[in-house]
């Protein structure tokens, strides 16, 4: 039987309201540096999705590593980043042996984001195995980089909860050991089991998105439109996460706000292009507005 699920708190703009973001004071260093670690030689949008949202988020400085074959064209697309080139596998994913690479630019950054685009699980997983050990946090791992996770839930417990997971409920259904449909019938209480298992925040995306914490809290966010059901939807979501965390957001109240901007931008694309066909790539210039909504 299910245990018995807390009462979830509604994810509101007046409740965003009482829990306030941290305020920056000075320049971009004060705002935070975000590392995105991503891509493949067939996924980079990914990585450039969730690095655009990173900084419409307020993020202050952005650093990207992707595939080494494509490496300049990440260079072109973000002129606000520094790109390091990585190791890559035959197939163009990003090589386990990377993580040594990118392993300084890691420690260094106020916050980290793995998985955007990745390929190749077993190559992400031990990509994974070998830089998670050094990093103290804030991290957030989106997609395929839960593969360590999904392995071994412990992975992450040298972190003491400075982590968010942000699964869809197919990645979710794979890290718990799960069919999908029985994420469908209690996604609350499997983005809280993840929580538990692995000690940290976890935001499930879906019509309606969860936010479960290690000890036991619950947010609901009903807010979002159907046209966010779209491929790099998901990435863009990623990016204001860890965005929020080189900003200096605790990792709920980043998974939270994260929830309710991503819906946020997705009503406001509704209402000016309409219910369905506006683009991911669309979505990360509405984040400031909707982020002023809340703040002013």
């Amino acid at each position: 039987m299910p245990r018995p699920l807390p009462e979830p708190t509604p994810v509101t703009r007046e409740m965003l309201r009482g829990w306030p973001l941290p305020k920056p004071s000075g320049g971009k260093n004060a705002r935070g540096s975000i590392l995105v670690i991503g891509g493949s030689t067939e996924t980079l949008g990914a990585v450039l999705l969730a690095a655009e949202a990173a900084m419409r988020v307020g993020a202050g400085k952005l650093q990207v590593a992707t595939v080494e074959s494509l490496a300049p064209f990440a260079a072109a697309a973000l002129p606000e980043a520094l790109v390091r080139a990585l190791p890559e596998t035959p197939d163009g994913a990003i090589s386990a042996k990377a993580a040594d690479i990118v392993r300084d630019l890691a420690e260094a950054a106020d916050a980290v984001l793995i998985g955007p685009g990745m390929a190749d699980t077993e190559e992400t997983q031990a990509f994974g195995e070998r830089l998670l050990p050094h990093l103290e946090g804030p991290l957030a791992l989106d997609a395929l980089g839960l593969a360590c996770v999904t392995a071994a839930p412990a992975c992450l417990h040298h972190l003491a909860g400075r982590v968010v997971l942000t699964p869809n409920p197919t990645e979710i259904a794979f890290a718990l050991h799960v069919e999908e449909d029985e994420i469908e019938d209690d996604p609350a209480g499997s983005a809280l089991e993840l929580a538990d298992r692995a000690r940290a925040v976890v935001g499930l995306g879906g019509a309606v998105s969860w936010i479960g914490a290690p000890d036991g809290a619950l947010w609901r966010d009903e807010s979002g439109e159907e046209g966010l059901g779209v491929s790099g939807s998901g990435d863009v979501r990623a990016g204001i996460t860890g965005g929020l965390l080189a900003r200096g957001a605790d990792p709920a109240q980043a998974a939270v706000w994260a929830a309710y901007l991503h819906g946020r931008t997705g009503e406001r694309l509704s209402s000016s292009v309409g219910p369905l066909g506006f683009l991911a790539r669309e979505l990360p210039a509405e984040i400031p507005r909707a982020l002023a909504e809340i703040i002013g």
